[in-house]
């Protein structure tokens, strides 16, 4: 077992964590917002990248920005390191961040220590989708999973409605060599990625790291039912077609058949529009969302579909309609069982507290799985908060990921 100062690693975890907390690495400092291709996400990869070139890295960006670091020259095998540094758009400082900074350091410590391992960083582009509002859009570059008119036509800024290739070739990427992102992966031996869990588990049960074996799929739906605008105080509730009545009845549905279903399916309605959305009217229309997922593909799925059965049934029964269209799927990931083992033994030896568990969130690990062994870690954040600026999370934790990632990858080799 390689051993680590924990505590210095935590102080120069969190030193890195206040550095990109700063004016020049966000838009405003009401919360952590960069986006890929704005100047303040530039500067957040020319920091990372100075930093490894510091610890001897090699660093390049592959045709449309994701960031890659190796210690080996190309074609030599590596394992990976990684995760994200854009933010979502009410943003804290750890979601994604503190997964590159925590890799680093792993980086830091393989050369200080003389561990040698042949190693390769990762920071993927646009992870949480602020930008293009596309989830894992990096990822899904570098695995194929998207087609060249989604880059040059369907994926568009949410701020000023120009083109994903647009924005890209103004940034002095080269968007049209799309399908070599997917050679970063060459010769890779293994994947690891750092994150926190976005949830309350590792606090609540008292666990200090996560060795997460697997990465729930969902599904994204939406629902609208139309029925009949009228006005709220003339009309007898005997004669009302409120869709809002099939939309309290899905919710507490879904509620019944993810509970019922088990093994960490989960269900949420997110998104509630009502049309025209007057207190002093019957909504004339209604449209909700479906968040669906789980660890496993049969049990999510069959319960966005009952969901969705039951909305279309329960929209008829009350002399409306109803349909129901899918945005976007995406299955389970069951990771790597070498890997998680050696995770889980590194863990083991530190001799404090752990856990091994799934991902209800998605992560750019979800695409990466497909080519390459992976797995992940997952370190707290205080009350479960994610995606707002009042996420924490301790360097201390990270330091302690740092140091079982180092001897996986250690007992790996």
């Amino acid at each position: 077992m390689v051993e680590v100062d924990r505590e210095r690693s935590a102080g120069r975890i969190a030193r890195e964590i206040e550095t990109l907390s700063g004016p020049d690495f966000t838009t405003t400092s009401e919360a952590i917002r960069r986006y890929a291709y704005t100047p303040e996400y530039r500067r957040t990869l020319d920091h990372f990248t100075a930093a490894l070139q510091e610890t001897g890295f090699t660093v390049t960006e592959d045709p449309v920005g994701t960031l890659v670091a190796r210690n080996r020259p190309l074609g030599e095998p590596t394992f990976g390191i990684g995760s994200h540094c854009d933010s979502n758009r009410n943003g804290g400082r750890y979601d994604g961040t503190l997964g590159v900074v925590t890799a680093l350091e792993v980086c830091r410590l393989n050369e200080e220590l003389g561990v040698g391992l042949p190693l390769q960083l990762v920071s993927f582009l646009e992870e949480e989708g602020s930008g293009f509002g596309q989830m894992l859009l990096g990822s899904r570059i570098m695995l194929r999973r998207v087609s060249e008119d989604d880059l040059r036509e369907r994926f568009r800024s949410l701020d000023d409605g120009r083109s994903f290739w647009e924005h890209a070739e103004a940034a002095g990427y080269e968007p049209a060599r799309w399908k070599e992102s997917i050679h970063v992966l060459d010769g890779l031996t293994g994947w690891i990625e750092m994150h926190i869990e976005q949830a309350r588990v590792l606090q609540d049960t008292g666990k200090r790291i996560g060795v997460v074996n697997a990465i729930a799929g969902y599904v994204h739906a939406d629902v609208v039912v139309t029925g009949r605008g009228d006005h709220a105080g003339a009309t007898p509730m005997g004669l009302r077609l409120d869709p809002t009545t099939v939309l309290a009845e899905t919710v507490l549905e879904l509620e019944r058949l993810a509970t019922e279903a088990g093994g960490g399916t989960v269900g949420t309605v997110g998104e509630i529009d009502v049309d025209p959305g007057l207190i002093n009217a019957v909504g004339a229309q209604a449209r909700f969302s479906l968040d669906v997922r789980g660890p496993e593909d049969e049990r999510f799925q069959r319960v966005a579909a009952k969901a969705a059965g039951f909305a279309l049934d329960a929209a008829q029964r009350r002399g409306m309609s109803a349909s129901y269209e899918e945005r976007q799927t995406l299955p389970a990931t069951a990771l790597d069982g070498r890997i998680v083992g050696a995770l889980e033994a590194a863990a083991a030896e530190t001799g404090e507290s752990w856990t091994t568990m799934h991902s209800g969130a998605a992560h750019d690990t979800m695409c990466v799985a497909e080519r390459v062994p992976s797995a992940m870690v997952f370190v707290p954040c205080k009350d479960g908060i994610s995606h707002h600026p009042a996420e924490e999370a301790d360097p201390a934790d990270a330091a302690l990921a740092a140091e079982v990632i180092l001897n996986a990858i250690a007992a790996l080799a």
